[in-house]
């Protein structure tokens, strides 16, 4: 009888020796170290700061370098952060590539499982940006919430002169513009005479001072006034706190310029003067170039507000991905390759809610009216393909110009819609050829006196 061959089962290396790992939770955090160095490799925590710091001196004693965790609600972020001041190195993983297996479904086996994931070097972690970036990210994201709460008072505003009767929307663009805000701060203060009212009427308004008196000409009562008078007050309010948290950027983004050493001269004219609504007070357009050495509105699509909003969530140093292809597969915005058996199932994007991929598809949304290549490339594809589809395929292609241009310092020039058509129409004639040649066939361009008239 021949000997039967057993083979040992191959154990997996360990690359991090001194790997650990935190399941992150509301009350408190299970930690979880390498059970060769301590009898209780796993122990709770509570959320306290000096529950975290004890955390931290825990790690220490028992030889840990590197953590990870994932990214839960925002309960991580204080756990990120002093453990990150205590020298670890932490990251910060995706639950979707650390699910733990089936009937293990613990606290202790959560946090057991990600530390035995990250000794085996299988975790990757999150994109995090450094501390500068991370401050100018939070006061951006704190003043889009501020915007967000003066366009509801907007609305309040709004609704209370409907109820009114005062159609002031109809005569001008935007009532909380210099015609508009005049006009209503009159009425708060009482005034009442049309004559009056209408003479806040702006140089630029298109409307008549006739048409601005008959759609003032309402129906003033007391409680739609006090209604109208506390939104303007709380509309007001969300303003200042806006030029607030404008200093405080402002203040942001010269501490990361005093490193940089960009002449301003070189700053390139602006390709459009039009000063766009709820964009910060001060030049974005000179601070950025401060930073970076390069001007990111040249793209088009790109105004100063939405460039600093990429910059302040992807950073100033795009080397986190080593080509333009990873930076628009980490944006949700690559087509995907689920392939089995050398068949492709589905080349759909991945779902996202990432703030960055949502610029970007708001600037292909802008582009696509705009008479440029990129513009000319939306038309195109949402013809053929649907919006959506164009809307992804557009915004992939500004991300990967803004990767160029941040991390190679290329130059966008546009080469305009026509030049794209042109090569577009060149590139199909190519194919036509090509595929008429196989068939035995030539084609010639017919002379331009022939009728090309179809009856």
């Amino acid at each position: 009888m021949a000997k039967q061959k057993t083979r040992k089962a191959q154990a997996i290396e360990t690359v991090n020796v001194g790997a650990a790992a935190v399941d992150i939770g509301s009350r408190e955090h299970m930690a979880a170290v390498s059970p060769e160095v301590t009898d209780m490799p796993v122990k709770a925590f509570g959320t306290f700061t000096h529950d975290l710091h004890d955390l931290a001196d825990w790690f220490k004693t028992h030889g840990v370098t590197s953590v990870a965790m994932e990214s839960t609600g925002v309960y991580w972020i204080p756990a990120y952060e002093i453990l990150e001041q205590h020298g670890f190195e932490v990251i910060l993983v995706n639950a979707r590539y650390a699910k733990n297996v089936p009937g293990r479904k613990t606290d202790v086996s959560d946090a057991s499982w990600l530390r035995q994931l990250h000794s085996y070097g299988l975790l990757r972690g999150s994109f995090r940006p450094s501390a500068e970036i991370a401050t100018l990210r939070a006061y951006l994201r704190q003043r889009e919430r501020l915007v967000e709460y003066a366009a509801a008072h907007i609305q309040h505003m709004q609704k209370a002169l409907m109820e009114m009767n005062l159609q002031l929307h109809h005569v001008v663009s935007d009532i909380t513009g210099v015609t508009g805000m005049k006009i209503i701060r009159a009425i708060v203060a009482g005034e009442r005479d049309l004559d009056v009212l209408a003479s806040h009427r702006d140089v630029r308004c298109r409307a008549s001072v006739e048409t601005i008196k008959a759609a003032l000409n309402g129906n003033d009562r007391p409680e739609h006034i006090f209604a109208l008078t506390q939104s303007l007050e709380l509309y007001d309010f969300y303003q200042n706190k806006m030029l607030e948290c404008d200093r405080h950027l402002e203040a942001t983004l010269a501490a990361l310029a005093a490193d940089q050493d960009h002449d301003p001269s070189q700053l390139p004219r602006p390709r459009t003067k039009t000063k766009q609504v709820s964009t910060p007070s001060f030049d974005v357009r000179a601070a950025l170039f401060g930073i970076l050495g390069v001007d990111l509105t040249e793209i088009h699509g790109m105004g100063p507000s939405l460039s600093l909003k990429l910059v302040g969530e992807c950073g100033t140093d795009l080397r986190a991905w080593p080509s333009a292809k990873h930076f628009t597969s980490w944006l949700c915005l690559a087509p995907g390759n689920k392939i089995s058996g050398g068949k492709v199932l589905s080349s759909r994007t991945r779902r996202s809610s990432s703030r960055a991929a949502a610029l970007l598809r708001l600037a292909a949304v802008t582009i696509g009216r705009s008479d440029t290549a990129l513009g000319a490339f939306y038309r195109r594809l949402a013809a053929r393909a649907g919006k959506a589809k164009a809307v992804t395929a557009t915004a992939r292609k500004i991300a990967v110009l803004f990767y160029n241009t941040l991390r190679h310092g290329m130059t966008y020039k546009d080469p305009g819609a026509s030049h794209y058509e042109e090569r577009y129409r060149n590139r199909v004639l190519g194919n036509l050829k090509r595929r008429a040649k196989s068939f035995g066939y030539d084609l010639h361009e017919l002379p331009a006196d022939v009728d090309m008239a179809v009856s």
